[in-house]
């Protein structure tokens, strides 16, 4: 089923051209066929209005390391383990977010079954933060412009900001 998605993502940026926008018709489909809905969606701007947000990024060390959301706390995706939110309020308001989304989904589902009551993955997650002009910062916490892209099929959507792919 992935592969269907990352195929999906592939016929998209051939069929819009590399100078699809993040906010394209293009890549709200492809994000629309690729999230399972199983976590509530919050947008960059609703994101921006909520100073009280926990951040959690569920890419790996190394895209974290790369840039990452100010303030936002490592967590990880194939490493993630409830024990890494210990420290994180149940009726905290946490938003999720990885490349595009997808595998915070995954992670969001994991905190909802463990009793976290108000998750959110950000749509569009780091792509979309980036693409709207929001600023990101290193793995010192200065800011930067470089921003992992995951891969070259998933950094067509970054439109912003410095592709690094290792």
């Amino acid at each position: 089923m992935e592969k269907g998605w990352i195929l999906l993502g592939a016929l998209l940026s051939i069929s819009f051209g590399s100078d699809a926008q993040i906010n394209s018709k293009a890549y709200a489909t492809m994000l629309d066929a690729l999230y399972k809905k199983t976590v509530p969606l919050m947008s960059v701007a609703t994101l921006q209005k909520q100073p009280d947000a926990i951040l959690l990024d569920t890419r790996t060390k190394e895209e974290y390391d790369v840039s990452h959301l100010p303030g936002a706390k490592w967590v990880g995706y194939d490493e993630f383990e409830l024990n890494r939110v210990a420290d994180v309020p149940k009726d905290g308001n946490i938003v999720v977010y990885c490349s595009v989304g997808y595998r915070s989904e995954k992670v969001g589902e994991k905190l909802m079954a463990a009793g976290y009551q108000h998750v959110h993955n950000l749509y569009g997650s780091l792509f979309e933060w980036v693409n709207e002009g929001n600023p990101v910062v290193n793995g010192q916490g200065k800011p930067t412009q470089r921003v992992h892209a995951y891969s070259r099929l998933w950094g067509i959507w970054l439109k912003r900001g410095e592709k690094v792919y290792e």
